[in-house]
Formats: C-alpha cells, sequence, structure tokens
C-alpha cells in the first residue's frame, strides 16, 4: 500500500530545511573569514608597529624657523635715503638705510682740529723741558756768582772790621761795607730760591713727558680716541646688511627721525633656517642627537622630502618659558600632556633647490633607530675666529687710524731735542 500523500496545503518540512542549514553555513563561512581579516590585520598591525612604528616618531607640529636680525641704527638721526624693500634679497655689508651725516661730519671735524691743537700742546711740554734746564744752568752760574760776591763782600767787612779800631777806616765805610755783605747774602738766597724754583719745575715738566714719545702721550691718546669715535659715528650713518638675506618688516620711511635702537627692517637668511619640531613627553625617550629625519613641507607637499638631522633638544616645555606660565597648584587642575621643541638642521643644498620661508608647518619623522647619540649636548660650541688675514687688512685699512696718523705728522714738526740735562748744562768754568 502505498503511503498517503500530504493533504493539500500542508507545508513540506523537508523541503524548508534543506535551505536554512545553506544559509547557515554561508553565514559561518562569513564570519570565519571576518575573523581571520581581523586577526591578520591585528597580526599586521603588530609586525608593523614592532620593525616600523617603534623605530620613528612623528609629528606633525612643527615649524620652519630661521634667525630675524634686525636693523637697528645706534645713534639718532634722520632718514635721507632707504635702499632696500620687502622680499629683496641683499648680501653681506650692503648698504639698506643712510642717515643724514651733517652733524656727524661736523664732529668728526671738531675731533681732527682738537687732535692737533693737543699734538702742539704736548709738543710744547717737551721743548719746555730743553728751557728750564737752560734755566737751571743760569740760576746755577748765578748762585755761584752771587756766593763770590758775598765771600768778597765779607772779606771787605772783615778787612774794614779791623782797621776801624785805629781810625783808618771810618764808621761810614764800615756801615757801607756792611750793606754791601747783606746785599751779597740777599742776592744769594734769592740765587738759591730761584734755582729751587727752576729745577721743580723741570721735575714737574719731565714727569709730564718722561719715558713716551708725542704720539703716545696720554693727551694725544685721549684726543686720538675722540677722533675714532668720530670715525664710528660717521661709518654709522650707513646701516648695512650683517649677512646674506632678503629684507622683512620694513617699516623704516624716508624722511623719518629715528632714536637709537629703532627697529627699521629685518633680514632673514633663509638658506640657513631650521625646523622646531614640538614631541609630545612620551615622544622623547628615543629622540637622540644625529638621529635621521624625514620632512615634508606643507608648501611642497609629499613631492618634496627634506633630510634633516637632530641637532638639539629643548631644556624645558614649550608652557615652562610661556609669557604666563601655568598655575597648576590649583583644585581644578588638569593634566596636559606638555610638549618639547626639538631643533632640525636641514641640509642646505636642498634649501637652496627648494627654498623656505619662516613659520611654515613641517610633517618630521624621526628614526630612533640609532641610539648611539646623546640625549643633550655635553660640550660647548666653539666660535670659529676671525680670519687672520682678515683681521690684518681691516687693521691696515681703517680709516680712523690713517687720518689719526696723518693729523699727528702734519703737527709733529722737527722732533724736539732731548732735554739737556742740568748736570751738562753748567757752565764750563777754565
Amino acid at each position: 500500500m502505498t503511503a498517503p500523500s500530504s493533504a493539500p496545503g500542508t507545508p513540506d518540512t523537508h523541503a524548508h530545511a534543506r535551505p536554512s542549514s545553506g544559509a547557515a553555513r554561508t553565514r559561518k563561512k562569513a564570519l570565519t573569514a571576518l575573523a581571520a581579516v581581523v586577526v591578520l590585520c591585528g597580526l599586521g598591525w603588530a609586525v608593523y608597529s614592532h620593525l616600523v612604528s617603534a623605530r620613528h616618531e612623528s609629528t606633525d607640529n612643527a615649524y620652519v624657523q630661521g634667525q630675524v636680525i634686525q636693523i637697528t641704527p645706534q645713534m639718532a638721526g634722520t632718514v635721507i635715503n632707504v635702499l632696500a624693500d620687502d622680499s629683496d634679497y641683499v648680501k653681506a655689508g650692503q648698504p639698506l638705510v643712510q642717515l643724514d651725516p651733517a652733524d656727524v661730519r661736523l664732529a668728526l671735524e671738531q675731533a681732527q682740529a682738537n687732535l692737533a691743537q693737543t699734538v702742539r700742546q704736548v709738543r710744547t711740554l717737551y721743548v719746555n723741558n730743553g728751557a728750564l734746564a737752560a734755566q737751571i744752568a743760569l740760576r746755577e752760574a748765578e748762585v755761584l756768582r752771587t756766593q763770590g760776591d758775598l765771600a768778597r763782600a765779607n772779606d771787605d767787612l772783615s778787612r774794614r772790621q779791623g782797621l776801624s779800631g785805629s781810625g783808618a777806616v771810618s764808621q761810614e765805610d764800615l756801615q757801607h761795607a756792611r750793606a754791601q755783605a747783606s746785599s751779597a747774602r740777599s742776592q744769594l738766597a734769592a740765587a738759591q730760591a730761584g734755582l729751587m724754583v727752576a729745577r721743580e719745575q723741570l721735575q714737574s715738566n719731565q714727569a709730564l713727558t718722561d719715558g713716551l714719545p708725542i704720539e703716545r702721550h696720554p693727551s694725544v691718546q685721549l684726543a686720538a680716541a675722540k677722533l675714532r669715535e668720530a670715525h664710528l659715528a660717521a661709518q654709522r650713518t650707513a646701516l648695512l646688511a650683517p649677512v646674506d638675506g632678503y629684507v622683512a618688516k620694513r617699516t623704516v620711511q624716508l624722511g623719518q627721525r629715528v632714536a637709537a635702537g629703532t627697529p627699521l627692517m629685518s633680514v632673514i637668511p633663509l638658506r640657513s633656517v631650521w625646523v622646531e619640531a614640538n614631541f609630545k613627553e612620551p615622544q622623547l625617550r628615543g629622540i637622540r642627537l644625529g638621529q635621521n629625519v624625514k620632512l615634508v613641507a606643507d608648501l611642497y607637499g609629499s613631492t618634496v622630502e627634506y633630510q634633516g638631522t637632530v641637532a638639539g633638544l629643548g631644556v624645558g616645555t614649550g608652557a615652562a618659558f610661556a609669557l604666563l606660565p601655568a598655575q597648576n597648584a590649583t583644585g581644578n587642575w588638569i593634566k596636559v600632556v606638555q610638549r618639547v621643541p626639538v631643533r632640525i638642521a636641514l641640509d642646505p643644498q636642498q634649501l637652496l633647490a627648494h627654498p623656505l620661508r619662516v613659520g611654515l608647518s613641517m610633517q618630521a619623522d624621526v628614526d630612533v633607530s640609532q641610539q648611539g647619540g646623546k640625549a643633550l649636548a655635553d660640550t660647548p660650541v666653539v666660535m670659529a675666529p676671525a680670519p687672520a688675514k682678515a683681521m690684518a687688512t681691516a687693521a691696515v685699512s681703517d680709516p680712523a687710524q690713517d687720518d689719526i696718523r696723518r693729523i699727528i705728522v702734519a703737527n709733529l714738526g722737527a722732533k724736539p731735542a732731548r732735554a739737556a740735562s742740568p748736570a751738562s748744562a753748567r757752565p764750563q768754568n777754565h
């Protein structure tokens, strides 16, 4: 007998069971694939973190920094010429601003006249040595003469006093002899006093002149220093560019009266800029001096990659050196991760090919795999001295020194004769 067929309208349970089990298997495979993808991503991230990310520290809080050299006058004056404008490229030593030199030129002429007058006055001191020595010799001769006169007057008085008792000499002659002796003593005292004064004058004059030539006399040196100061003021009327760079922040105008120290413009050497990258505190653990850095500027994008080197780490956080440092001793204190600036040196050749501007944003990636460097520098920076040849050339071509030498030679005249000593100036008695 055959089994009765199902009644019409009754659902077939076996027909619906097969499609349900197929969907479950599909769902299971999808979940398994998803889990495998998650596991692979996790493993990939772990491998990347261990091999790549752990060896690099990056930040986009980095900016181009450079020297902003202010051009300020060292003396007050009126601007008569402005020789550079914003964005102009200038070379070291190129004039930028010219001040009115009229007052300075007048002061220079006064200093030149003062030096010439001082040289002539000092020459008078040296010449007086000879005159005073001759005066001493004359005083000594006068003392000798008055001593002889006094001796003769005393002998004459003694003879008359011996003859006065016999009546051979009158009282009038005796009084006359006494008067002559007294006059001779007064003349001798006056001659000796004059000799003493002359010797004191010679000693005082020699104290001002001994051991030094005229050009090295203190009075001449002081006048020469005043002349050098006037020459220096004359040179300062022209404000020169101290380095090669680009002009920025020009504020000076033609005809403006400026005071000493007033900022007129700035010169920025763009070929020696650097990058200041601000890293978080945990990122500083592996950063050392000398590590390689890859940098990308927003100006050029990822097509231009700069190669840099860690040149220095800041000695404090940005908040520590802020104008208003944070006060954390309050009740509502919230911890904020601090950042420390890291100085990154750039390749000059890359800067020449792709110049940067001060303040541009950068992205820095430091390779911290090399841990042989130091966290802080421990050797002082030694600045290279100026070349000896350049210093010698500057000393030879110094216009102030040339002017001083010219004025001294022009007013020195004939070399004064050496003052004769009192002993050598005495007349010889034959």
